[in-house]
Formats: structure tokens, sequence, C-alpha cells
């Protein structure tokens, strides 16, 4: 039988009570979302150490301390995944605790007794643990997580739930966590992450938190590494400057920005040479087929070339004819693009 706080008529505990072995309730799960999102910039919760570490796909260690600093909007992430993630939390955790004939219990944003910037908002907290007698040593992590993904999970959790699921169990006093995954909408999945197994990657992760924690308090912006995702730079920029109504920027002569702008510039100029060897190749490959669709060697296929259909909208026809329709459905999204003068581009080609 499955038992949530509603069933088992738990009352919520109260803020500043120990809940955990090693944990004391900052917020209950019920917390208005803008009161946990201000409070959880008292402190580093699971998501941030995988951003600090480079393996989360929402942010990096900058991120982490530009939110934590106020230097970006209070809301977090709003996307699409986040957003079912959200909504799904509940279905997969009353699907693991069927499954698992178990109990278990929203908790809310908890905070390490010993550290108080080591922080996790817990999904479940396990009131009733399949795998030992002991109470309320453990909780469950919910991971919704897109198709394209599953290979990640294979053998276990990916490196950024590992690193997540330790940190929670670090800051409750957990000998061990559950996570609960549904892929592509159906696809279950739960391991068990164990302590035990990674007391070194735990000091580790602790030491990381605590270094990350002392740059934001006494506000030293960190170094990323030259390899830091890029697309997680080009997000955060935006974010802190979504206006850019500001005064030319005036650069040195020499210096790193004006090597990033050689390196733009040599990458375009050998991007224009890859897709125009990539279009000859393509013409002799296509040339080669004749009036065939499908190209063997040995009775294997070499290569095919298919058809492929998408759809289209013809704008001008559709403001024309139904101008009501395109005007309630065509919108204008406005976007970026750095561009470079042409004067720019001679001088380094030259």
């Amino acid at each position: 039988m499955t038992i949530t706080t509603a069933q088992a008529g738990a009352s919520a505990p109260a803020a500043g009570r120990r809940v955990t072995p090693t944990g004391r309730l900052i917020l209950p799960a019920d917390a208005d979302r803008e009161v946990w999102l201000t409070a959880r910039r008292q402190g580093l919760g699971s998501s941030d150490l995988a951003a600090i570490l480079g393996i989360s796909r929402y942010g990096n260690a900058l991120s982490v301390w530009h939110d934590k600093t106020g230097g970006l909007p209070l809301e977090g992430d709003d996307s699409e995944p986040a957003l079912w993630g959200r909504l799904n939390e509940e279905t997969v955790a009353r699907e693991w605790a069927r499954r698992n004939r178990s109990v278990v219990r929203r908790v809310g944003l908890v905070a390490n007794v010993e550290r108080p910037w080591q922080m996790c908002t817990l999904d479940r907290r396990v009131l009733k643990c399949p795998l030992a007698d002991a109470a309320e040593r453990c909780a469950v992590e919910i991971k919704c997580r897109d198709k394209m993904k599953a290979s990640q999970w294979r053998r276990g959790c990916p490196d950024d739930v590992l690193a997540q699921t330790l940190w929670q169990a670090d800051t409750c006093g957990y000998d061990h966590m559950h996570v609960g995954c549904l892929i592509g909408g159906n696809d279950y999945r739960q391991f068990v992450v164990r302590v035990a197994d990674h007391t070194q990657l735990i000091a580790d992760l602790r030491a990381t938190g605590e270094r990350a924690w002392q740059q934001i308090t006494e506000r030293r912006p960190p170094v990323l590494p030259h390899d830091a995702d890029p697309d997680v730079l080009l997000d955060l920029y935006e974010q802190l400057h979504p206006e850019r109504d500001g005064a030319p920027v005036v650069l040195d002569r020499d210096g790193d920005t004006q090597d990033a702008l050689a390196d733009y510039l040599d990458a375009g100029n050998d991007e224009t040479e890859a897709k125009h060897r990539k279009a000859i190749a393509k013409a002799q490959l296509i040339a080669a087929l004749g009036n065939a669709t499908e190209a063997t060697v040995f009775d294997r296929r070499f290569y095919s070339y298919d058809e492929q259909a998408r759809e289209h909208c013809d704008t001008a026809r559709l403001a024309e004819r139904w101008p009501d329709a395109y005007a309630e459905c065509v919108e204008d999204r406005v976007s970026r693009r750095l561009n470079i003068p042409r004067v720019i581009r001679e001088e380094h080609n030259a």
C-alpha cells in the first residue's frame, strides 16, 4: 500500500525543526515559490553543486555565483522540460512508493546543522525504506528525462544526478538515497545511491561547495575553464543583460577579447570551407546514384537518398487570405546576431 503525506495525516514540520539526522527545515514543501527561491539563495543546493562542477545542463559555476549574489532574475528555470518535470513529480513519487511498498512524505528546503550554507530540497523523504528497518534514514530523488537521454541511465545514475543525491545525503545525514526516473514519459527506472560507496567523492563535493560559497560571500566571481559549455554561457549573458542599452565598450588593442575575435573569424572561415567541401562530396554521392535511391557495397547499404517531409507555412498567403489567423498565430521573435564589420574581416584575412 502506498501512503503519502495527506493519507498518513501527518502534520507538516515547523521551520527550524530538525527533520533529518543532520538537517533542519528552512521552509516547508508548500512554501510560496518566490519565498523558496529567495531562501535558497542563502546556500548551495544539490542542483547548484552539479552546475558548479560543470556537469549540469542548466548552469555553471558563474551562473550560480550570479544567482546567489542577486545578479539574475529570481525566477528559476521555466522551460517546458522543467515545467513538465514539476508536474510529473508527484506521479513518479507515488509510483516509486507503490512499487517499493513504501511510505513517502514531502519535506521542503533543508539546511545542514553544522554547515548552514549546505542546502537541499528533498523531493520525498522515505519513512519506510524498502531496504532497511531504520526509519527516516533516506529519501527519494525524482527525475523526468527526455528519451534521448535513456542511454545515460543504462548502468546507473548519470554524473549530475549522482552528485545531487550525494549532496542531499551529506546535507541530511542519510545512509543512502533512492532515485526514481521516468524517461520519455513511459520508461520507469529506479536506483540506489549508497554513501559508503562514495566517501571520497562526498568529501570532494563538500570541499568544492565550501570553496564556491566562500567565493560567493566574498563577491569573487569564479574563473571558468576554457572549455566551459558555451551554450550555458550565452544563456547566462542574455539573462544578465536582457536590454543591452549601455554605452560602447572600449577594448584594449591587445588582449583576450582580440584573441577571441580572431578565433571566431578563423572558425567562421573553417566552417565556410567545411560546408563547401561537404556540398561537393554530397554532389558526388548523389551523382553516383544515377536514378537509384540507395547504394550498396558487398550487399551492405552504403548510403541512401531519402525523401523527407516537413510542414511549411506560406505566411504571405496566410496574411492575405486569413489576416485574423495570421495576426493570432504569427509573431516576431527577437534574437541577437554577432556582426563583424567587413573591414575587420578583411583585415583579419589579409
